[in-house]
């Protein structure tokens, strides 16, 4: 069976029809029951009397709905157009408020996530842009060294050197790659962290076993301070990946002749891990910048890497309910701080 769907203005008028129809039935009824003009007229005084406040009282709902759907066109045109949301008309606690209040808490969320989008989107723009101004110089170094070997003839010896500064720009080139998936992976949560109960001395001697050689041919000196027995809650592998970040740029911002110390100490609800060197320093200033995507000192350009080492070692970290933080003064090295929650 077909539903009926009636207009406001229809159950209104058909309100008034059952009025007029039940009040003719109950006059007819009290003039045969009673055989009294009077009785029906009053009868009819009584009706006409309640059928005005009736229609006064329909007549100020209707105005007080058609103000309240002014209002909601009015918000929806807003919302759509992006501007503020008008002053809410009904002050009171009434259900007509309520449906005007949850629509303001739309619109606000809808504006926060308009406003995500916007972040999200001027991240990506500057994401592509740092990608591409990370690409261009190897692959310009690639062209050149490409071209002269095709163009001109060249010793063995000569090619050899060509082709070993190609290996190296190629080399930069995968690494640019693999560090953009990872940090790409785990951003999208590819990549799911798993925590264990392992011990944080084989994840630390993981790291150190990267930066060994590089740390000796600079005649480094490493000292390391961990209990072989502190077990922590973390994933042994990212989190390895996160110490090394920090080693390795102890180690390449270090001196020859430098020292750099690693300490853990378990706390009673964070396990701390200090790597401190005795390199360059980092103004204050920069501190807040070192950790994001392809970030790096005007200084140290003439230095290898690509700045996206931090920003992994912070995501890492943090997705493992960690965080880090750096202490430093210009000049007098640096102390880079891990703190991995005990459960």
């Amino acid at each position: 069976m077909k539903k009926v769907r009636l207009s406001l203005s229809g159950i209104f008028r058909l309100i008034g029809a059952g009025v007029i129809i039940t009040t003719l039935v109950l006059c007819i009824g009290i003039f045969l029951t009673t055989q009294n003009v009077t009785a029906v007229i009053s009868c009819l005084i009584i009706v006409a009397v309640l059928s005005v406040w009736a229609f006064l009282l329909v007549r100020a709902l209707q105005s007080r709905l058609a103000l309240f759907t002014g209002e909601v066109c009015q918000t929806m045109d807003d919302m759509m157009k992006g501007e503020m949301i008008p002053k809410a008309i009904f002050d009171d606690d009434t259900l007509l408020d309520r449906i005007s209040h949850q629509l303001s808490r739309l619109y606000q969320m809808l504006q926060a996530n308009k406003k995500t989008i916007e972040e999200q989107r001027a991240d990506l723009q500057g994401m592509i842009s740092d990608i591409s101004h990370q690409v261009k110089t190897p692959v310009t170094n690639l062209k050149m060294a490409a071209a002269t070997l095709l163009e001109q003839e060249f010793p063995r010896k000569q090619q050899v050197e060509y082709l070993q500064s190609m290996n190296v720009q190629l080399d930069k080139l995968d690494f640019l790659m693999s560090a953009m998936v990872k940090s790409s992976r785990l951003e999208t949560g590819v990549i799911i962290l798993e925590k264990q109960q392992v011990s944080i001395y084989e994840t630390l001697a993981t790291a150190l076993g990267s930066i060994f050689l590089k740390a000796e041919e600079k005649h480094l000196q490493v000292r390391v301070d961990c209990p072989d027995d502190l077990f922590v809650p973390h994933d042994p592998k990212w989190t390895a990946e996160a110490l090394f970040n920090l080693l390795e740029n102890a180690v390449k911002y270090t001196p020859a002749g430098g020292s750099i110390q690693v300490t853990v100490v378990q706390w009673e609800a964070y396990t701390k891990i200090d790597i401190t060197d005795t390199g360059r320093g980092i103004p204050e200033s920069r501190q807040g910048a070192i950790f994001k995507r392809f970030y790096r000192e005007p200084e140290v350009h003439n230095i290898e890497g690509i700045g996206i080492g931090l920003y992994l070692t912070r995501e890492i970290i943090s997705k493992q309910g960690g965080r880090i933080k750096v202490t430093s003064v210009a000049g007098n090295g640096a102390t880079f701080t891990v703190f991995l929650p005990n459960d």
